[in-house]
């Protein structure tokens, strides 16, 4: 059986890369999700107007991959504790979140973020990560699928 999950840590193009590339994850699509505009396109979500957050949802076997495994994934792909903003990219459309398909998704998803955050590894700083129930996931424009791929720049191989 295929279970879904959907991310958002900054530019999708780098969390697209990074899960499409894990063992177990049949397919990592680029996309908009958590706003309040229906069927939203790349200059209006990076307007950060819309509420969306550039995120992937990744359908995955868990058999070879558990969700457990993917939040790990998540979690060392960017810096959890910076607010509406990775790397160069800010704006909430660039924020950190978790968007839950299912309650045990939500429970393991906050026991994650709490075993993190006491885990000492950020020091003071709290960990910012939104963690809510998905709404609907728009697929982002075809030039955003792959991006990274498809321009020679590919780096991941987990």
């Amino acid at each position: 059986m295929i279970e879904r999950a959907i991310f958002a840590a900054g530019c999708f193009w780098h969390v697209q890369e990074t899960f499409a590339h894990t063992k177990g994850v049949l397919s990592a699509t680029a996309g908009y999700t958590g706003g309040n505009h229906k069927d939203p396109g790349y200059e209006e979500v990076s307007s950060g107007r819309t509420g969306h957050a550039e995120s992937v949802m990744v359908e995955f076997d868990p058999a070879v991959v558990t969700y457990e495994q993917l939040l790990e994934v998540f979690w060392g792909m960017h810096d959890p504790t910076t607010l509406n903003r990775q790397g160069p990219d800010r704006g909430s459309q660039y924020r950190s979140a978790i968007f839950y398909t299912t309650p045990e998704q939500k429970t393991m998803a906050e026991a994650s973020r709490d075993r993190l955050q006491n885990s000492g590894r950020f020091g003071r700083k709290r960990i910012v990560t939104e963690i809510t129930q998905s709404t609907e996931f728009y697929r982002a424009e075809e030039y955003h699928q792959n991006y990274l791929e498809k321009n020679g720049l590919a780096s991941c191989g987990m």
